[in-house]
């Protein structure tokens, strides 16, 4: 298990290396600078500022720089943002959409598993055709689309939780289901068909045969095979789910990653741009190694190295 891990932290270095590099290289390839878009700068000060943060020498020098200070540890300092760096900007905005995106995870985790598994006690129902639907509504519906509308129900009409804010417990519901539902209908529609897979197993017969309820024997007997596909979707999800919360952070106004980095797409600020899909590799890799570890623990005749 260690040297598995080990050799997938040694394999990632050259991918984050090559995000790294292309990332800095299409920022500084974008037309215009951070400052051109200032009002009112002299050209004495457009030149102080290009100078005092090193624009004004040859690209790869830039480069190189920033690769040795990268090395260290020091993503550098925030171009717009006077005196901040982009080390204290992450920190101060990743725990927030961490939290966002592993409450969405684990809605979407169970609510998906549970509804996927009672569709498949009774397929091809009226309970197995209601739960689908709701799903496949789920998945239809955006985020874009999802959010305003609940904020317009729950809280302009109903006025039971708040429409903004990260700081009350109730103010996390909306933009947690949100985020999730999409991905709790794909996880129960995954469900469902390797539940159904799962129950023609001789086990499951076994099961049947004993005169246990079809719930027990589905919840207690099948989900240990029948979750793992589910398992190795969460691993790209989780990290979709944290990424792709951008819309939701501006929507809700919480201040994490993804409404940092619109932010600073728009402000031309590419130290934190760099900065932010730098911790979104990072933290996509370190999902999937997690999921193969979790495989491997749910069903240890499979290999690591498969």
């Amino acid at each position: 298990m260690l040297k598995f891990i080990l050799k997938r932290i040694l394999e990632s270095v050259p991918v984050l290396f090559v995000i790294v590099t292309l990332t800095f290289f299409l920022a500084k390839w974008v037309p215009g600078g951070p400052f051109d878009g200032e009002a009112g700068l002299s050209k004495e000060t457009l030149q102080s500022l290009n100078a005092h943060y090193g624009f004004d020498q040859p690209l790869y020098v830039q480069y190189g720089r920033y690769l040795n200070n990268l090395i260290h540890g020091d993503l550098g300092p925030s171009i717009k943002k006077q005196g901040i760096s982009v080390n204290s900007l992450l920190k101060s905005r990743v725990p927030t959409s961490m939290k966002l995106g592993f409450m969405a995870v684990c809605f979407a985790a169970f609510f998906g598993i549970v509804m996927g598994t009672l569709a498949a006690a009774k397929p091809n129902t009226r309970t197995d055709h209601t739960l689908m639907g709701f799903s496949m509504t789920g998945i239809c519906l955006p985020a874009f689309v999802l959010g305003p509308l609940l904020v317009l129900v729950f809280s302009l009409k109903l006025n039971w939780l708040n429409a903004v804010g990260w700081e009350n417990p109730s103010d996390c519901i909306l933009p947690v289901v949100t985020l999730g539902l999409m991905y709790s209908g794909y996880i129960a529609r995954l469900m469902r068909a390797s539940m159904l897979e799962v129950r023609n197993q001789d086990y499951m017969r076994t099961a049947f045969a004993k005169g246990l309820s079809i719930v027990r024997v589905l919840f207690v007997h099948g989900l240990r095979n029948a979750v793992l596909p589910v398992v190795t979707y969460l691993g790209p999800t989780t990290a979709a789910l944290i990424s792709g919360s951008l819309i939701i952070e501006t929507v809700f106004n919480i201040a994490g990653v993804g409404r940092l980095f619109i932010n600073a797409v728009s402000e031309r600020d590419d130290t934190v741009i760099i900065g932010a899909v730098l911790f979104y590799s990072i933290l996509i890799i370190t999902c999937n190694l997690l999921v193969d570890i979790a495989i491997a623990i749910l069903n240890p005749k499979q290999k690591l190295e498969s």
